[in-house]
């Protein structure tokens, strides 16, 4: 009857140490979950991160695509009206010195009669398509809206000075050029991919809800383009 105590308060403390126990497995499960739910935010970051530079990428691979057949354009275009001064050259006078003055169309925009105008503007255009000289096109456009605010090339000139401001990550310059294209040139062809850009202004200034307005409006104007399918990348 004597030893009847012992064996319970023996009982009591293999119990406690089985708590014990359990306690210990259940916070070592604990942190094993925490830890794997942390690796897996950091995965899930790092996949979007990547999701986002493989967009960025692909965006910029169209960019560059787009730029090399307006230059294939801009190429076809001086060799055609070379070939039509020519005949014309032939017809009248026969006279071939005066090939290197004719003023040529460039990037998609109506022919201007101003010889001024035309020159300023293809000096312009071939310092990005050509010279690849970026930093000096931007002065040359802007001294050609100066001179020339109301040419057919205006919208243009704008739109490619914000491409430059843009490249160079002076967003608020980029902007201005942008909403100038949108608001004053609505049959611009360059305008849904000023919207586009406005919406990747927004992004990079981590104004969502501007961004958003502006996918959409790509989407809804321009529903067939280029640009629409990159802004529902965005939106997705």
């Amino acid at each position: 009857m004597a030893q009847a105590p012992v064996s319970g308060l023996s009982s009591s403390g293999d119990v406690e140490q089985r708590l014990e126990q359990i306690e210990r497995m259940l916070e070592a499960r604990s942190d094993a979950q925490l830890k794997m739910l942390n690796q897996l935010g950091s995965l899930q970051q790092d996949v979007a991160e990547l999701r986002g530079i493989t967009e960025e990428h692909e965006y910029r691979l169209e960019q560059l695509l787009e730029r090399q057949r307006e230059l294939y354009q801009e190429i076809d275009r001086r060799f055609s009206n070379l070939k039509q001064n020519n005949s014309q050259s032939n017809e009248v006078t026969g006279n071939y010195d005066d090939l290197e003055q004719v003023p040529t169309q460039t990037d998609g925009s109506s022919y201007s009669p101003n010889l001024s105008e035309n020159d300023a503007y293809d000096k312009a255009i071939a310092l990005v398509l050509e010279d690849k000289r970026y930093d000096d096109a931007i002065p040359a456009f802007q001294s050609f809206l100066k001179n020339f605010p109301n040419s057919t090339y205006a919208a243009n000139a704008h739109y490619w000075l914000g491409q430059l401001f843009f490249a160079k990550r002076e967003y608020n310059e980029a902007k201005q050029q942008f909403e100038t294209v949108v608001n004053d040139y609505p049959d611009s062809n360059k305008r849904g991919d000023c919207l586009l850009k406005l919406g990747a202004i927004a992004s990079e200034q981590n104004k969502s809800a501007d961004a958003k307005a502006y996918y959409e409006q790509v989407v809804k104007e321009y529903p067939d383009s280029t640009e629409a399918n990159l802004a529902k990348q965005r939106l997705n």
